[in-house]
């Protein structure tokens, strides 16, 4: 009987050691690693990213946005706060009324291709 293990287990320690090079001076920071691990997590949540797709069409106050996803407003600023803390969208004031858009073009980029990505 074979072990799984067995099977799975390199005969070499350096079979390709170019490759092995190559790709090890490439390889970003462990930080940075984190950091884009943590950005994506944020992309993990619905309700974030129903946001993020409304403001990929218009900029918008918490109150559009609330009523558009049928969801509180206190909802909506929880995670708009989320979002801001990661970069992800911008505000500006007009009088009393705070509008949020994405961030950047970026912002548009990982959406678009995730949803080419899932449409394929």
């Amino acid at each position: 009987m074979v072990d799984k293990y067995d099977i799975e287990r390199c005969d070499f320690i350096f079979a390709h050691e170019d490759i092995i090079n190559k790709v090890n001076e490439q390889m970003p920071e462990e930080e940075t690693l984190y950091d884009l691990a943590e950005l994506y997590k944020i992309f993990g949540d619905t309700t974030r990213i129903k946001i993020l797709y409304v403001l990929f069409e218009a900029e918008m106050c918490v109150c559009d946005i609330a009523q558009l996803l049928n969801m509180s407003q206190s909802a909506i600023s929880h995670q708009l706060r989320v979002l801001k803390q990661a970069q992800l969208v911008k505000f500006r004031r007009e009088g009393k009324t705070v509008f949020y858009s994405l961030a950047d073009n970026h912002v548009r980029t990982i959406i678009n291709q995730g949803m080419e990505h899932i449409m394929e």
